[in-house]
C-alpha cells in the first residue's frame, strides 16, 4: 500500500526537523513525504539533508489566517496525482513513533477497517532538555491523551464519538479520502475544521476508529488556555461549524472567553460574539 505522510506546516522548523528524522527511524519509510508550506520558503533548506525525500508545495497565505484545511487539501490532491493509496496526515509538531506508519498501513489493509478514519494515540511531551528530544526517549516521557482512547498495540478500537476526532495524527485509504469528501475550505486560521472533517465522515457512514500501537509525540511549546491569541478565528469557525452542524464547538474554550468578559453568546441571535455580556444578553446554553 503505497504511503503518503502529508504535512501542513509555517514556522516550527526544529519540530518539523525532529519529524523528519522519525520517519526515517521508523519501521516503514513513506512512499511519499509532503510537506504543504504555508508561507514559508525556508521549510525546503530544514528538509533538503536527509531521508526520506520529502516534496514541499506551496499554500499561500491571505490575511495571515493559517489555512490549514485547505492545506491539508492540496497536499492530498498532490500524493493521490502520484498513486498514493493511503494518506497519513501529521500536524508539524508531532513526531511519528516507530511502529505508526507499519501500523496504519496494516489497519487500513484489513478490509473490516479499510473504510475508516484511522487515529492514533497522541502524547504531549514535556519541555525538552538543554539538548532537545532523543528519539529513544519519546516513548517514556509522556502518556497517550487521557481525553481520548488509547487501545493496546494491536488493538483497534471502533467509536462513536466522532467529536474526539482530531487531524494531529490520522490516516485514511484514497477511497476513503474521497468518501468523506476532504476537509472544509470555509474555516481559516485556529480550530474547527478538524471537528467539521470528524463530522463529515460520520455523514458519510465512514467508521471511526482507534488504532493501538500507532503512536505520535507532540513536541512541546507555549500555548495559552483558553487561546486567547486565536480569539477572533475561534468565533468565526465556531460560527461556520454550528451553520453546517447546528451545534456549538469548542464550547470549553467559548465559556472561558466569556468567563474573561472577551466574548458572549446573544440572547437574541444565538450567536458567540466579542465582548462581554451586557444588558439583554447571556452567555446562554450551548
Amino acid at each position: 500500500m503505497r504511503t503518503a505522510v502529508i504535512t501542513p506546516a509555517a514556522g516550527r522548523h526544529q519540530h518539523l526537523a525532529l519529524q523528519h528524522l522519525g520517519l526515517a527511524a521508523g519501521s516503514h519509510t513513506p512512499e511519499q513525504y509532503v510537506v504543504v508550506a504555508m508561507n514559508d520558503p525556508g521549510l525546503r533548506a530544514v528538509l533538503a539533508a536527509r531521508g526520506p525525500a520529502a516534496t514541499v508545495i506551496d499554500c499561500p497565505v491571505k490575511d495571515r489566517n493559517l489555512p490549514l484545511a485547505r492545506a491539508r487539501n492540496l497536499g492530498a490532491a498532490h500524493a493521490l496525482e502520484r498513486g498514493a493509496e493511503l494518506l497519513v496526515f501529521l500536524d508539524v509538531d508531532c513526531v511519528p513513533g516507530e511502529q505508526l506508519l507499519e501500523r496504519y498501513r496494516q489497519a487500513a489493509l484489513h478490509a473490516e477497517h479499510h473504510r475508516s478514519l484511522l487515529c492514533g494515540t497522541v502524547s504531549y511531551l514535556p519541555p525538552p532538555g538543554p539538548d532537545g528530544y532523543r528519539l529513544s526517549d519519546l516513548p517514556v516521557l509522556a502518556a497517550p491523551h487521557p481525553g481520548r482512547p488509547a487501545p493496546a498495540a494491536g488493538e483497534i478500537r471502533r467509536s462513536a464519538d466522532y467529536a474526539l476526532f482530531w487531524s494531529l495524527s490520522f490516516a485514511v485509504t484514497a477511497d476513503t479520502w474521497h468518501a468523506i469528501g476532504g476537509f472544509c475550505e470555509e474555516y481559516e486560521g485556529y480550530g474547527g475544521e478538524d471537528t467539521d472533517y470528524g463530522q463529515k465522515a460520520r455523514a458519510a457512514g465512514v467508521r471511526l476508529m482507534w488504532v493501538g500501537g500507532a503512536p505520535a509525540f507532540h513536541q512541546h511549546h507555549p500555548v495559552s488556555d483558553p487561546p486567547v491569541s486565536h480569539l477572533h478565528d475561534i468565533l468565526r469557525n465556531a460560527e461556520t461549524f454550528h451553520r453546517r452542524w447546528g451545534w456549538w464547538p469548542m464550547s470549553d474554550w467559548l465559556y472561558a472567553f466569556a468567563d474573561r468578559g472577551l466574548a458572549h453568546r446573544d440572547r437574541a441571535t444565538g450567536r458567540w460574539v466579542l465582548g462581554p455580556a451586557g444588558e439583554g444578553c447571556s452567555e446562554g446554553t450551548v
